[in-house]
């Protein structure tokens, strides 16, 4: 027990101790220095008589004899010292100290052997010794002072926050994986980022130059196709991922079954596009398709309608494009069906219109609230239902849009295993408003035809997801796993997402993917990608200094592995993750936290090598002029053979509207 008592009289032995220790020293100098001490004058008989008594002990027996066990005494004062702690204090300071002191103390021996005057001899070693001895008693001080249990001098906590990762190349027939080096507790291991269940989707996030294509998107394309997957890719910046795509395809197409193909959908360069009508009538079952194509590109086109489903002046115009849509899917069947025709058919007055939609007795529910409110002259409120879907729908009256929508050159059944198809829609960053609202008709017809059973595996890879408007994906991420959809969606930031899709969207597919790979994000995203990791025990300490006494205390605590600071602070190439599993190929350290390893030399003689992407077709400006005043000319002649025939019908005479 430290008690005060206890204390005190180990402080008086210590001290007693010391005081023998300066005693024996004194002693030493004056026997082996007596005739000085004798000139001086400072000789005794008493402290003779006393020292030949002394003498017989033997500790003056040899020179050093009587120095050793002096320092010995010094030794043990110094063993109970307890001196205030300072942080500040380092081994070697005290090493220095000691050392030094023992060198002065004991090479003052020469001094005595040199010869000459007596009295500055002495005097010369007994003060050369005494320094030695008091930079001994200075330097075990000091090292009383020393903390023995040292603070971690890292800043940052990089050690302790790393953890053990996947060092196994871990494969199957669908499997994506990537070298990788990680640092576990400041040393590099060399690891792997296995993405063994690509079907339980793979989110991908990191802001602008964070390496997402470079380090991941395009080895996922690559090892997709390598695999025989048939694959949708967006590509947002065209033609970067698509001529990787097209490349790759040459060199794999061998390995594909059935026919395999490469398609292209680009509205810049119409020689290099193929032409595909995504509202043919062979992708339509039923209405439910149709309005669903109609939400898509109302939605892509007025971003802000996201947050507004469900109001009056949003679903109106999307039950009125889904009118026009069935009717031309009815019409001839469905020889006028492409939304160059529905945009046409938007644009004819409403007379004309409402007269033709009411022969279709299916429609009438659509349709009703608008010929109610045009019967009734309620112009002001049909303009609010209507002029939305029109204004909206003129963006897309183009001559390069229709043609190659007016076409078919394939069909969507992109992962039909007679004829897997690999297609690359292109968008072009400057026309994203615009091109970005037909895209996602593709993308979306795309999933509802593809996610069947008994197809070969596809790989849907999205760049730049917020682009798009791509409603059924968080379906398609949840159903598509035991059809062999493998869905891959990059975005920039969560509230990127949120922003274009939706708070409760964004969160279904943040929570659906089962792998998530994040790059460089801050803010939401690096919060929500720092909750999926788990957490892990690190050291914690503390030091208390106080003018008495050092507490310092250790101990563990479960902390998380990976911050939300430290994703936002990645470099490029670093991404944090955690990868799903397969039942019989389980992965026990699914999170990593890694430097994705690329081989930049060999990845540009690669690309150096690509070939371009292949023209389709000539098309020449006539081509597509006529294309698109056929278009026009098609609605024009529509509309007027269905008025004909409703008036040499009696029994459509009636619905025809004579108002106005």
């Amino acid at each position: 027990m430290q008690t005060g008592e206890n204390e005190q009289g180990l402080r008086k032995i210590l001290d007693m101790t010391r005081l023998i220790s300066i005693v024996l020293l004194l002693l030493h100098f004056y026997y082996y220095c007596y005739a000085a001490f004798r000139l001086w004058g400072a000789t005794a008989t008493l402290s003779d008589k006393v020292l030949s008594n002394i003498i017989r002990t033997g500790i003056f027996s040899h020179f050093h004899t009587s120095k050793l066990i002096a320092l010995a005494f010094l030794a043990i004062s110094l063993v109970g010292v307890r001196g205030r702690k300072d942080n500040k204090l380092v081994l070697r300071t005290t090493l220095w100290y000691i050392g030094i002191g023992l060198a002065l103390f004991f090479a003052s021996y020469f001094i005595l052997l040199i010869g000459g005057d007596i009295p500055l001899e002495a005097a010369a070693y007994m003060v050369i010794t005494a320094s030695g001895y008091i930079l001994m008693l200075a330097g075990g001080t000091l090292l009383s002072r020393i903390l023995k249990q040292q603070l971690s001098d890292e800043i940052f906590n990089n050690v302790q926050e790393t953890f053990p990762q996947e060092e196994r190349l871990l494969q199957n027939a669908y499997s994506i994986n990537l070298p990788a080096v990680y640092q576990l507790k400041g040393k590099t291991r060399k690891s792997w980022i296995n993405i063994v269940n690509p079907f339980r989707g793979l989110l991908l996030m990191g802001s602008p130059g964070s390496g997402k294509t470079y380090f991941l998107v395009q080895f996922i394309i690559k090892q997709q196709i390598e695999n025989q997957f048939a694959m949708l890719l967006y590509d947002f910046k065209y033609d970067d991922l698509s001529k990787i795509a097209y490349n790759y395809f040459l060199k794999n197409r061998h390995k594909y079954p059935g026919k395999p193909g490469f398609y292209n959908i680009n509205f810049d360069d119409l020689d290099r596009s193929h032409r595909c009508n995504p509202l043919d009538v062979s992708t339509m079952s039923d209405i439910t398709d149709a309005a669903e194509s109609s939400r898509t590109i109302l939605l892509g086109l007025n971003r802000d309608w996201t947050e507004k489903q469900g109001d009056f002046f949003v679903e109106s115009p999307i039950n009125f494009v889904t009118a026009l849509i069935w009717f031309l899917c009815r019409y001839k069947r469905g020889r006028y069906c492409t939304w160059a025709h529905v945009i046409e058919l938007a644009q004819i007055p409403y007379k004309k219109l409402f007269s033709v939609l009411r022969t279709a007795p299916e429609l009438s529910s659509l349709i009703t609230p608008f010929l109610n409110a045009y019967l009734h002259g309620a112009m002001e409120q049909l303009e609010g239902q209507i002029a939305s879907a029109t204004i909206s729908l003129a963006k897309l009256s183009s001559p390069q849009l229709y043609y190659v929508i007016t076409g078919n050159d394939f069909s969507l059944d992109l992962n039909n295993p007679e004829h897997p198809k690999i297609l690359c829609l292109g968008n072009n960053p400057q026309k994203t408003a615009i091109y970005g609202a037909m895209l996602s008709v593709y993308i979306n017809t795309i999933t509802r035809m593809t996610n069947k059973k008994g197809m070969c595996p596809l790989g849907i890879n999205l760049d730049e997801f917020s682009s798009i408007i791509a409603n059924s994906i968080d379906k398609t991420i949840a159903t598509g796993r035991s059809n062999k959809i493998a869905i891959t969606i990059a975005i920039q930031d969560y509230s990127q997402l949120k922003l274009a899709y939706g708070k409760e969207f964004a969160e279904v597919v943040m929570n659906t993917c089962g792998n998530l790979i994040c790059g460089q994000v801050s803010g939401e995203s690096a919060k929500h990608t720092s909750e999926r990791f788990p957490r892990i025990m690190q050291d914690r300490q503390s030091l208390t200094l106080t003018s008495t006494d050092t507490n310092f205390t250790m101990s563990k605590q479960l902390e998380q592995s990976v911050t939300p600071a430290r994703i936002s602070s990645l470099s490029s190439g670093e991404f944090v993750g955690v990868v799903a599993d397969n039942p019989g190929q389980e992965i026990t350290l699914k999170a990593f936290c890694s430097k994705i390893v690329n081989d930049h030399d060999a990845l540009k003689k690669e690309e150096e090598a690509y070939k371009p992407l292949p023209q389709v077709r000539k098309v020449t400006s006539e081509m597509v002029i006529e294309n698109y005043l056929q278009v026009k000319r098609d609605i024009a002649e529509l509309i007027d053979m269905e008025l004909e025939r409703m008036m040499d019908t009696p029994e459509l005479e009636h619905l025809l509207i004579k108002k106005g």
